[in-house]
């Protein structure tokens, strides 16, 4: 009894490693002026801030298509995937 009631309270407090934060107001300023120079634009609802501080962009539009970007946590692009 004891081991379950142990597992159940380790489970409450544990923080998902997966989870991933919303970015905040002078973040999303700072990519839309990264992504205007690139001639694209992203919905901040498809920004999310990865556990080391980098940047998820998905469905990024931009002159030439659609794509997934990440950025690093200096706003310089890490990654571009189109879909």
């Amino acid at each position: 009894m004891k081991r379950i009631l142990l597992a159940a309270t380790l489970a409450a407090f544990a923080v998902p490693a997966f989870a991933d934060d919303d970015p905040t107001d002078e973040q999303i300023a700072r990519i839309d002026e990264v992504l205007a120079e690139m001639t694209c634009e992203v919905d901040p609802d498809n920004i999310e801030v990865e556990d080391d501080g980098s940047f998820d962009l998905d469905d990024v539009m931009c002159a030439d298509g659609q794509y997934d970007i990440k950025l690093n946590a200096d706003f310089t692009e890490k990654e571009r995937r189109k879909e």
